[in-house]
């Protein structure tokens, strides 16, 4: 199987049908012990980069604040 230069690799039909996987599902990938799983994300979780984010920013931070605290950046 072929990465593209994008970094993405189709999933085969027959692994998709086997998780359940349809279109605009979530995955996630699970590394252990050199191995990579892939697993349907579980109805109403969001993908877990994000979940830290939850919620509103404050209409008082500038632009460059929030680009800060999204990238981590103190």
């Amino acid at each position: 199987m072929r990465i593209t230069k994008k970094g993405q690799v189709t999933i085969p039909a027959h692994i998709r049908e086997i998780l359940g996987i349809m279109p605009e599902n979530e995955v996630e990938f699970l590394e252990e012990n050199g191995r990579v799983y892939i697993q349907k994300t579980p109805k109403g979780k969001r993908a877990k980069r994000f979940h830290d984010y939850g919620g509103r920013a404050d209409i008082k931070m500038r632009t460059d604040e929030i680009m800060a605290l999204t990238r981590g950046n103190s």
